[in-house]
């Protein structure tokens, strides 16, 4: 694998605005992504600039987006990581019993499936979880749509596992998304 995985800086936004793009283009966005291309192409510089410090080490420390960057410096693939506090409302409505993080945003471009950058960037997502200052993260979970099999097997294939729990997102009563988690390692 000849990619670099790190943190977004502040200053690039347009990356982050192109590589989303191209995400909600992907014939199983529709499954993946809680918003559409067209109303994240019809957003503002100013809102992309704002989500891309926010993600950034600059940014308060309560998201992370990572990167995978080919040796030419292409974008081919990013997750973002969100904080969840135990006992405090999270951005789904519920409500984490304990201190965890929220994979979010996973993407990867056709031509870099299967060549290892998603794991990297889980490997970066999960290093960041447990290395909190101030949060013992005791585990990192996702939701994955029941259709989106692709995605779960790699997430399976990552040593998440399903809890049981499934949540209707966008306001539906379906429950169709499932919970996948990752726990702390022992030690």
């Amino acid at each position: 694998m000849d990619y670099a995985i790190r943190v977004i800086r502040p200053d690039e936004w347009e990356q982050a605005r192109e590589l989303r793009l191209a995400a909600l283009r992907d014939p199983v966005a529709h499954l993946a992504f809680l918003e559409t291309y067209e109303v994240a192409v019809g957003r503002p510089d100013s809102f992309w600039r704002e989500r891309t410090v926010g993600a950034s080490e600059e940014g308060p420390g309560t998201v992370r987006q990572f990167v995978a960057e080919d040796a030419d410096g292409r974008w081919v693939g990013t997750v973002s990581v969100l904080v969840e506090r135990a006992a405090a409302e999270s951005l789904f409505g519920d409500v984490p019993e304990v201190e965890q993080t929220h994979v979010v945003g996973v993407f990867v471009r056709d031509e870099a499936r299967g060549s290892g950058v998603v794991d990297a960037l889980f490997a970066a997502a999960a290093e960041w979880s447990w290395s909190l200052e101030g949060c013992r993260t005791e585990r990192v979970r996702l939701y994955v749509h029941s259709e989106n099999v692709r995605a779960q097997a790699a997430y399976r294939r990552l040593g998440f596992a399903d809890t049981g729990v499934r949540v209707g997102l966008h306001g539906s009563e379906i429950e169709n998304e499932c919970e996948y988690e990752l726990l702390r390692p022992v030690g």
